[in-house]
């Protein structure tokens, strides 16, 4: 019953680490000790920056989080990342047509149960932290005023080669806002949206939750 979820795990801890950290590891652009005010209309490259730049020096300030306690990595994520990544859209668009068939009810839980499996992920790649040595911004393409937007980078790594990551952003009434990113072609939401509909075949969206919320506990 849980295969799909396995495998989704393992795929996307490696989004997981890019997400949380991979472009704030910019530490040749901003000084280790300050924290940059976020400007969520700025610059769809200088907004991702800056964001994950602060997430990356209060997590390295935390002996805890890099121990793994899911609650103070909890507490910094909501803190750090959560006001600037859509979740509901990240869920809705990884549940495709099957979303529009969930009640309201069942829409909220099923954001809840998936924001915290991408948190879990979360914990066991901040391990994984002290391998990544730079990330560097590619050249903009697009519009930085249009509604979408794609933002690339390169993040080198001390123990293998770099990887590509993008990072799709939406503009919105208070700005952008990430919710999805692509990791050497692998899109985050377009990996689960596959594994929802082969776990919602079997057992619907109550299953999909249950589903995500008994492996969160493991």
């Amino acid at each position: 019953m849980y295969t799909f979820l396995a495998f989704a795990h393992k795929q996307i801890r490696s989004l997981a680490l890019t997400t949380l950290l991979g472009a704030g590891l910019l530490l040749n652009i901003a000084p280790a000790s300050a924290q940059q005010p976020v400007d969520t209309k700025a610059h769809p490259n200088d907004f991702v920056q800056v964001v994950a730049n602060n997430a990356l020096q209060a997590l390295k300030k935390e002996p805890e989080a890099k121990n793994g306690n899911i609650e103070r990595i909890n507490e910094l994520i909501n803190q750090y990342i959560l006001p600037y990544v859509d979740f509901e859209k990240t869920t809705r668009l990884a549940a495709g047509r099957y979303w529009r068939q969930a009640t309201t009810q069942q829409q909220k839980d099923l954001v809840d149960a998936f924001k915290n499996t991408l948190v879990r992920t979360y914990s066991g790649a901040l391990r994984q932290a002290d391998n990544v040595s730079a990330v560097t911004p590619l050249p903009f393409r697009g519009d930085p005023q249009a509604d979408d937007a794609v933002v690339r980078t390169s993040m080198s790594r001390s123990n293998g080669p770099a990887i590509g990551v993008d990072y799709r952003l939406e503009n919105v009434a208070d700005g952008w806002r990430i919710y999805d990113l692509n990791v050497e072609g692998i899109w985050l939401i377009q990996n689960y949206r596959n594994q929802f509909a082969q776990q919602i075949a079997q057992t619907g969206i109550d299953g999909l939750i249950k589903a995500l919320n008994d492996r969160n506990q493991r």
